[in-house]
């Protein structure tokens, strides 16, 4: 009878996962049967043969869904890393959406805006992130081609998991914070105010220990990079704890069902007049609870 290892997927290659072993050495799985239900981070039990034949509870799963099919980004994971910059722009829809899936997961959140060293997006990439600050969203302004050790303590004891749109630099983080990473990087398309994909699978990689190293242990999975965040896995109800600001109003309505629109007596609406709640963050949480009806 084959004896059983443990380990954990560093990364996938369709049905091809790539295990870290508790001896820190690596060995390709294969799933059972046709079903690949695994993702980075996951840890399971492998066969002397190669084959995956458990998966062990998840703690947490990031995952985006839409009516049609579910995405796994990651398993097991303590921080999200949100990473957005001053070129090409990004967007905030796409950032609160991904902060919800976060809150849902009870995951810790940070937001990172890279190539502050470009100025002249450097104001509107502020303005936009401002609603987040004011919620108590950790933010740090930093360029990954120049110092990234501010980050690096923030990684400390976390899994974390780099997320956002193509051309936000993630590989270049992961090449700055990982030597020997190598992860790929590519010229930012400028006609198409996009980045071009440059990472084409999840890869999680052990963060450093050494002489002079603030790390003490975790680790970092950079992904590829992601136009789209459905929600489509959680209720308008969730959708709405996952808003920050909504959470001590919830329940204070007239109305049971209340939409947040134009119902009377409705206390997000109420908190939006004196202030408390952004527009913006409003006008998203209504674009999530619509898609729902569309998947």
């Amino acid at each position: 009878m084959n004896s059983t290892r443990r380990g954990t997927v560093v990364a996938a290659f369709g049905r091809h996962y790539e295990i870290e072993l508790a001896d820190l050495t690596t060995a390709t799985g294969y799933p059972l049967g046709k079903k690949s239900i695994y993702t980075c981070g996951d840890e399971i039990e492998l066969s002397d043969d190669g084959q995956i034949l458990s998966l062990h509870p998840r703690r947490t799963l990031l995952y985006r869904a839409d009516g049609f099919r579910e995405k796994l980004i990651a398993s097991n994971v303590t921080q999200i890393i949100l990473v957005v910059a001053t070129d090409p722009s990004f967007s905030d829809a796409l950032l609160t959406r991904a902060l919800v899936a976060a809150e849902h997961e009870g995951m810790q959140a940070l937001i990172v805006l890279n190539k502050c060293d470009l100025p002249d997006g450097l104001e509107a990439a502020r303005a936009l992130l401002a609603p987040y600050v004011a919620l108590g969203y950790r933010v740090i302004a930093m360029s990954a081609k120049q110092d990234v050790g501010e980050l690096k303590t923030l990684l400390q004891n976390h899994v974390s998991v780099l997320v956002g749109q193509s051309g936000m630099g993630k590989s270049t983080l992961t090449n700055a914070l990982i030597p020997g990473a190598l992860a790929a990087t590519r010229e930012v398309s400028i006609a198409l105010d996009s980045g071009k994909h440059t990472t084409t699978h999840a890869r999680l990689y052990r963060l450093p220990v050494g002489a002079g190293d603030t790390l003490s242990n975790g680790a970092l999975i950079d992904c590829p990079g992601l136009q789209e965040f459905g929600l489509s896995h959680l209720t308008p109800a969730q959708i709405g704890h996952g808003f920050l600001e909504f959470r001590s109003l919830l329940g204070q309505c007239r109305f049971r069902d209340c939409q947040h629109r134009s119902e009377p007596g409705c206390a997000i609406k109420t908190a939006l007049e004196n202030g408390a709640v952004h527009p913006r963050r409003l006008e998203h949480f209504h674009q999530l609870v619509a898609a729902l009806g569309k998947a």
